[in-house]
């Protein structure tokens, strides 16, 4: 950001209001009952500005507090659970990934998380949570290593388009941001 010393209370105005957005992104579900996954990977990208803007500290609590919001105020645990163990702190992840790696090693390491998060999903849900196996079952076959290739081959398609989102974001949203703000 330009030479301009942030404030906190600008830090913490900024983080709040993206948390609240995220927050809002994760209630859509209560419109559309089917998004359990697409509602945490929308509101993990509204954790970006944050990231951008005010650093990775004030985004983990930023993260920290969208979680603990959405198993409060969620009916649905497991797409909590999925902002929690994976979307949420992916944007930050990333940040730092592709910073300190090359490509290889960076595409490497976030295919990685992203299997051993969703494998972490997948038992928190059906041993803690208490979902039924029958949901990873199709036609009587149980296909949960199906389902996490199928995964990653979306998280591909998911962080291609999030790098799309920040580009666009530094681009054309980051100047109508601190226009506003600053």
């Amino acid at each position: 950001m330009e030479n301009r010393k942030l404030t906190s209370s600008y830090k913490m105005a900024l983080g709040g209001i993206f948390s609240a957005l995220a927050v809002v992104s994760m209630l859509i579900s209560y419109l559309v009952p089917t998004a359990t996954y697409a509602c945490p990977a929308l509101a993990g990208v509204m954790l970006i500005p944050v990231v951008i803007e005010v650093g990775k500290g004030w985004a983990t609590c930023a993260y920290a507090a969208v979680s603990i919001l959405s198993f409060l105020l969620l009916a649905d645990k497991e797409m909590a659970l999925m902002f929690t163990a994976f979307f949420g702190f992916y944007p930050i992840l990333k940040a730092v990934l592709e910073k300190h790696f090359s490509p290889i090693l960076y595409w490497f390491l976030k295919i990685a998380v992203f299997s051993v998060c969703m494998a972490g999903v997948f038992f928190i849900s059906i041993y803690v949570l208490g979902i039924p196996r029958d949901s990873f079952t199709i036609f009587g076959v149980y296909l949960p290593w199906v389902f996490l290739v199928i995964g990653e081959v979306v998280f591909v398609v998911y962080d291609i388009a999030l790098t799309r989102v920040i580009s666009a974001y530094v681009r054309v949203w980051r100047k109508k941001l601190l226009k506003r703000f600053l």
